[in-house]
């Protein structure tokens, strides 16, 4: 393999080093080669980010003979120091709020839904703790990690009862009473201040790093290399922080993309430096020097799950032909919240069905006012947006949900999968041959209004950030084409091959066929000036140029939902123009 300058300056340096690695950069591969330089008998650790990185990453080391390696997640390795050996229970999916009011007692008088309030918060203030760096609960303020005005003020009135549960519910796993969450034992295993035997430990996704394990990883004597991407942090919500701004080692880089090339590299240049808008100097550079996959596989990605599950439904609602999908992360995890709430709870609740509820959370609850109180007092976005999935689609979603599990293939078969549907978090370190981006991140435009705000607080200015963050990471998941709206990209950006816009307005998304009036051949001249405030090319005739666009549009697997929209017409219009393109076999 040839070696880039960059690349070579990382295998020859000594000492303890830091790499910020743009994405597509090619850092396993890097790391790879400077483990195989290093000499035969080194005991080296690799800390990979979760499991799935971890069992690629474990192949790549084994193919090259480097069986000296250990790859482990920070998980896996709390796990095995503190876990084995000691018989302690595990609570695989961690305490339920209603599970948890019953473990502590907690008992509160005067608000409706106090009692679930203040066990979510207490789970939180626990995540809080567990990923730290404190060695004591009093060390931090859960306040800091609050942004919500609603929420923040309930956790101020209910500060001291707050801290004081949490500190029991620590207690009680700590004694054994209950069983241990794996946030637990990694804290364990960062307090008991271990020492790894290991000659170099190489510490992947820096930039997303709990302070806890990252107390670990510069406690040990061993050479430490941390590599990672500042832009491609996405996790402050789980308390990560980017420790590649926090490590005094000497810092190296890894600038060029080998995934794609300079018009992809460019435009996600341009997307970092809207930074500009929350600090004074961004200094980012990314060359693109991949060459376009040959692969058709195509990803379609978004910043949140409702955005994700609405995107598919368009999908399968205009196209009943369409097999082959997957979801990343398997489908069951975008119709459940992190502590177990159905999707199809929340839809109970809206129809008043109260008896079918099985969640005991949701079982509380005597309307969908009261969930989204709940919701604005406790900052839980993910069932904000199972609320905001039901408003939007009602009783169509049992419907919906099953035509997507019905097309949705197995693990194994992933690679064979025609669609993709990802949420960009659970996307990272993925790459596919083409991505349609959905138009649910944030717009330059809108950045620049809430930055335009007065003493905007450092809260918000990291939450921004990280949004900008989100739009790189998913932009840069391309080998070859990117689907993009205009809105999402940098003003006066020129069309070319390797990015395709798509023309949108907010007001022609969330028009339904049904609420159109098509008219007939006798009501168009009368209804076209009516028609064309909403489609503003309906009954325009086609020429060549656009002939040729909506087909390879098409070709590529946009919906006709996104055909309509960017070519101004309505749905109707661009299926009677494909049927006249594409024979009906086709189709």
């Amino acid at each position: 393999m040839q070696l880039t300058e960059e690349q070579s300056a990382i295998i020859l340096s000594d000492g303890n080093i830091k790499i910020n690695a743009v994405a597509g950069s090619g850092k396993t591969t890097t790391l790879i080669a400077y483990a195989e330089s290093r000499p035969k008998n080194s005991r080296i650790l690799y800390l990979a980010f979760n499991k799935s990185v971890k069992l690629e990453a474990s192949k790549k080391f084994k193919s090259k003979k480097l069986f000296n390696v250990d790859v482990q997640t920070a998980h896996s390795l709390a796990f095995k120091h503190v876990v084995i050996g000691n018989n302690l229970e595990i609570n695989s999916n961690g305490y339920k709020n209603h599970e948890l009011a019953d473990i502590l007692g907690i008992k509160i008088t005067g608000e409706p839904m106090a009692e679930m309030i203040i066990a979510n918060h207490i789970n939180k203030f626990t995540a809080y703790f567990c990923n730290s760096s404190a060695s004591k609960v009093e060390e931090l303020n859960y306040e800091d990690t609050i942004s919500d005005k609603k929420a923040l003020a309930f956790v101020k009135g209910n500060y001291s009862y707050i801290k004081k549960k949490t500190r029991e519910f620590l207690a009680k796993m700590n004694k054994g009473e209950i069983a241990i969450t794996h946030d637990f034992y990694l804290k364990k295993f960062q307090l008991e201040n271990p020492q790894l035997n290991y000659d170099y430990i190489l510490f992947d996704e820096g930039q997303d790093a709990s302070p806890a394990m990252l107390e670990v990883f510069l406690n040990q004597k061993a050479t430490k290399v941390i590599v990672g991407d500042t832009h491609q942090q996405i996790y402050s919500w789980r308390y990560a922080v980017n420790s590649l701004e926090m490590v005094d080692f000497k810092g190296l880089e890894l600038s060029s993309s080998f995934r794609f090339n300079d018009k992809i590299a460019y435009l996600a240049q341009a997307i970092v430096e809207r930074k500009k808008y929350l600090q004074p100097i961004v200094k980012f550079q990314i060359t693109g020097k991949g060459e376009p996959s040959k692969g058709e596989q195509k990803a379609v990605l978004a910043r949140t799950n409702l955005g994700l599950l609405t995107k598919a439904i368009d999908y399968i609602s205009e196209r009943e032909n369409l097999d082959g999908i997957y979801f990343e992360g398997n489908i069951n995890s975008y119709t459940y919240a992190d502590d177990g709430t159905s999707l199809y709870d929340v839809l109970n609740l809206y129809n008043g069905k109260r008896k079918f509820i099985k969640d005991p959370l949701i079982k509380k609850m005597n309307s969908l006012e009261d969930l989204e109180e709940y919701i604005d007092k406790t900052e839980d976005m993910q069932l904000g947006m199972m609320v905001e999935l039901v408003r939007e689609y009602g009783n169509e979603i049992p419907k919906y949900i099953k035509q997507l599990k019905g097309k949705h293939v197995e693990n194994e078969d992933r690679e064979k999968a025609h669609i993709i549907f990802s949420t960009v978090h659970r996307c990272k370190g993925m790459e596919y041959d083409s991505v349609q981006l959905v138009n649910d991140f944030l717009t330059e435009e809108k950045l620049k209004k809430l930055t335009q705000q007065k003493d905007l607080p450092d809260l918000i200015k990291q939450k921004l950030n990280e949004e900008i963050n989100l739009l790189y990471v998913a932009v840069t998941r391309t080998q070859n084409k990117l689907f993009i709206e205009e809105e999402l990209l940098p003003e006066n950006w020129a069309k070319n091959g390797q990015i395709v816009l798509l023309k949108h307005k907010e007001e022609e998304n969330n028009q339904s066929i049904k609420d159109l009036k098509v008219p007939s051949f006798e009501e168009k001249a009368y209804d076209l000036a009516e028609v064309r405030k909403k489609h503003k090319s309906a009954y325009a005739p086609w020429n060549d140029e656009l002939d040729k666009e909506l087909k390879f549009m098409f070709e590529e697997g946009l919906s006709t939902k996104d055909l309509a929209n960017h070519f101004g017409r309505t749905k109707g219009a661009i299926r009677a123009r494909i049927q006249k393109l594409f024979s009906f076999e086709d189709l």
